[in-house]
């Protein structure tokens, strides 16, 4: 059996212990940033010979004088048209100094965000702003703004933030509805790393689906994850396709050292759809619910039990009304009542698998509820509640 050489062993175990790592940073310098742009950029167009083999020691042959390739051009594209949109959000603090006793308002930290509306809502991760008491935005021209906390979404690590101003903002573009994310498509990066104002780094999305420990202590599904270099300072700016339209917000890197070890991930453009609308109109996400109480997961699995074991169902809500049981006590004892093992077509074995398969859905949304009762597996129908 082929082993790898000692050195590249150490490598690849130094990787597989790497710790992810929110991608924001302590207090920088704030510098300049601005507006936006609300439409895409043109797909790129590839250079049929760039595809080609070269023949040894023949090189690709000079470009004309002041010519790009089409991948260059296409990335100077999305950068002229979406680093308008992108702006550099600072997080201040009220701290008492230990020997005067005396208050102050400190920089604390900072990060990115970027533009969602017209309206002046700028969107970032829920990490940058965080025990702030002042927020401000610098947009692309220099001008800072203070920023009004919206509300978040700590579960998906989201914030909204929103600036008064009479300066036109054009904001990041969504996708196309139902539009795709394929690994090996091009990725585009656009943020403040190090407080170094609107850098560009350029990958591609590197796999979809990961699982990655949230900022609201629960995992966050459906990540992208990208080697275009993310480094603290990063977090909450847009992750981009090759048009220029929003696939993701850029939020923590896996890395030993802290800086980008070309690993990085970024939050859905799906879930940020979802989140969003919802923080602008009432300040936190509306979720969808059963109207149960949970048997704790380390409980159900010390007892040998696969699944969202029920201890309570509430009066009134959609899971009383369904027939749904809770746990049952005779003579001092408890007994078991329904395990929900799926909601829809999406297993749930832990409260993190059921609270992301609740989130695919509305407040009102009808779902079959799977569920086992005496070793039975049933499907019982019922509509969902908002959760409060």
């Amino acid at each position: 059996m082929y082993q790898l050489p000692a050195q590249r062993r150490c490598l690849l175990l130094s990787l597989l212990f790497s710790l992810p790592l929110l991608a924001c940073e302590k207090p920088p310098s704030a510098p300049p940033l601005e507006q936006a742009q609300e439409f895409a950029v043109p797909p790129a167009e590839h250079n049929r010979n760039e595809g080609a083999l070269a023949q040894p020691g023949s090189g690709i042959g000079a470009l004309p004088t002041g010519a790009r390739s089409a991948y260059e051009q296409n990335s100077v594209e999305v950068f002229k048209a979406l680093a308008p949109s992108v702006v550099f959000v600072t997080n201040k603090q009220i701290r008492r100094d230990a020997w005067s006793r005396r208050t102050a308002e400190v920089k604390a930290g900072s990060g990115t965000g970027f533009v969602w509306d017209k309206s002046g809502h700028i969107v970032t991760n829920y990490h940058v702003i965080n025990k702030g008491t002042a927020f401000e935005v610098t947009l692309y021209d220099g001008t800072t703004l203070p920023a009004t906390f919206v509300g978040g979404d700590p579960t998906k690590d989201l914030a909204v933030l929103k600036v008064d101003t009479r300066k036109p903002l054009k904001p990041v573009a969504l996708p196309r509805p139902n539009q795709t994310v394929d690994v090996g498509q091009k990725a585009v990066a656009i943020g403040n790393p190090f407080g170094f104002d609107h850098t560009l780094t350029v990958g591609v999305v590197s796999a979809i689906g990961r699982a990655m420990p949230g900022f609201g202590g629960i995992e966050i599904r459906d990540m992208l994850q990208t080697d275009a270099a993310i480094n603290p300072g990063n977090s909450g700016g847009p992750l981009l396709d090759s048009e220029g339209r929003l696939i993701g917000v850029n939020t923590m890197i896996s890395s030993k050292s802290g800086s980008s070890a070309g690993v990085g991930f970024a939050v859905p453009v799906s879930a940020v759809r979802r989140s969003v609308p919802d923080i602008i109109r009432y300040g936190e996400v509306k979720r969808a619910g059963l109207g149960i109480k949970l048997v704790e997961d380390v409980v159900a699995k010390a007892n040998g039990v696969k699944g969202i074991v029920i201890a309570e169902v509430q009066r009134g809500t959609p899971a009383a009304k369904a027939g749904l049981r809770g746990l049952r006590k005779r003579r001092g004892e408890m007994f078991l009542g329904d395990v929900i093992v799926a909601i829809g077509r999406y297993p749930v074995l832990d409260y993190d698998q059921l609270h992301n398969a609740l989130a695919r859905f509305q407040v009102g949304d009808n779902v079959n509820i799977t569920i086992m009762r005496d070793d039975e597996e049933k499907r019982i129908p019922l509509k969902l509640m908002q959760l409060k």
